[in-house]
């Protein structure tokens, strides 16, 4: 670690045994003019998206009336703290239809092509990784919630295109990841100390990554301001309580039978894996280690069940509603407890200090699902929200409701505010217009 007293690099890591740990934006860390009257430092952008399974139930779902003085819907009041910081979008069409082409075509606007081999398009999330994430330690990071052995039996040809919602190239899907641990030292350890024996000779001894650092720190909260102290005091915290509660979900695993398949580290519940992901995602944000990620809560035709939101019914029968009330009313309360998740990571995002205003404040997260009605697979019309104000690009506390324009008309209004400049994206028939501020 090397440590100027005009300035800390924005790049400053600090170095243990097994450990390569980015910092937080410090106020150290900007240029000396801006803190004299000149142009404040740009904030750096961030892009994230989250999916949801088969649909919504959309009449619980889409707001009354639109502009700025709309009322949340049953689904989305989980969100009402942060409704300033959204923008509802209605009446924008996918060119998915169908479990497989819900998924793939979320980022990509394209159906994947039938057949043994995969061929899409290149991905939302990877086109604006390649504009903003070259400067990260990670381009992007891609998560799930839900392993593909979990989903069950596939009843379509076109399994592939329901693992992931990256492509990097129209043939090149990538990996999500769901195991905790997996992600955790993809973000904070280096290439040495995140080997298999390393990794296992780690949880045997229940040693954490940050524990050869503690000199480093000590020279580093020495040379920085009190209010940097305090940062880096609450950042270094944050990273090892994700670190427990991943070594706890490890001791968990060893005790379970071998009949269990969730592999090890992954949380006994839903929530806290949930939650869990989300919290690396801030971290991974607040760390500068990636400036893009996309996450998975749950994959077409999941049969994953939610006790805890009160449907012990499994999620993929419960779609097939015909529209039995009954139904209707456990979908609708699997569709707010996602939400309820989701309103946990825009806490998170809210509450990190970002440079002059928070992660979310920096931040565009797409939210929603491939499907509109998961009853009758139809993609038009898809559920869609954003969060946060990009930088300022984005106003939010907002319902923009629209005729029928393609979902890539949308991403390709996204992506401009990332300076990605892009003509067409697969259906795309322009920009979506009314999301300037």
């Amino acid at each position: 670690m090397f440590i100027t007293k005009k300035a800390i690099s924005r790049r400053t890591v600090l170095r243990g045994l097994g450990t390569t740990l980015a910092l937080p934006l410090l106020d150290g860390m900007v240029p000396a003019l801006t803190a004299v009257g000149r142009t404040a430092a740009k904030p750096v952008m961030r892009f994230g998206a989250i999916y949801v399974p088969m649909g919504i139930i959309m009449e619980n779902w889409t707001p009354k009336t639109t502009g700025t003085g709309f009322e949340l819907s049953p689904i989305l009041q989980p969100l009402a703290r942060f409704r300033d910081s959204l923008t509802v979008i209605s009446g924008v069409n996918s060119v998915g239809s169908g479990h497989p082409n819900a998924t793939v075509a979320f980022l990509t606007d394209v159906r994947g092509a039938s057949g043994a081999n995969i061929r899409a398009g290149v991905s939302v999330d990877q086109l604006i990784a390649k504009q903003i994430g070259q400067e990260t330690k990670l381009p992007s990071i891609e998560l799930g919630l839900e392993s593909l052995a979990l989903v069950g039996d596939c009843e379509s040809t076109n399994c592939g295109y329901m693992q992931t919602l990256s492509y990097s190239t129209p043939t090149t899907p990538l990996p999500v990841e769901t195991n905790p641990r997996e992600v955790f030292e993809r973000l904070f350890g280096d290439a040495e100390s995140t080997t298999p024996e390393a990794r296992l000779a780690r949880i045997k001894h229940n040693r954490s990554l940050l524990d050869s650092l503690t000199g480093d720190v000590a020279d580093l909260q020495r040379q920085i301001g009190h209010g940097d102290r305090a940062k880096v005091s609450e950042y270094l915290e944050a990273v090892r309580e994700v670190e427990r509660r991943i070594q706890k979900a490890e001791a968990a695993s060893a005790e379970m039978p071998l009949s269990v398949e969730a592999p090890a580290g992954v949380p006994a519940t839903y929530a806290e894996h949930a939650k869990l992901m989300f919290d690396m995602q801030v971290l991974a944000y607040q760390s500068d280690s990636t400036r893009v990620s996309t996450l998975m809560m749950g994959r077409e035709q999941s049969n994953h069940r939610f006790p805890e939101a009160g449907v012990p019914e499994p999620h993929h029968s419960m779609t097939h509603h015909p529209d039995v009330q009954t139904r209707l009313a456990n979908v609708t309360k699997i569709n707010t407890y996602h939400v309820s998740l989701f309103s946990y990571y825009l806490d998170r995002l809210a509450a990190t200090p970002d440079g002059d205003g928070s992660l979310l404040d920096h931040t565009v997260v797409l939210y929603g699902s491939g499907l509109s009605d998961g009853n009758l697979h139809y993609g038009n019309g898809v559920p869609t929200v954003l969060a946060g104000h990009g930088a300022g690009s984005l106003k939010g506390g907002r319902h923009l409701q629209y005729s029928g324009d393609p979902l890539a008309n949308l991403h390709l209004a996204i992506m401009d505010k990332y300076g990605v400049q892009v003509e067409k994206l697969g259906n795309s028939t322009g920009r979506l217009e009314g999301l300037a501020v």
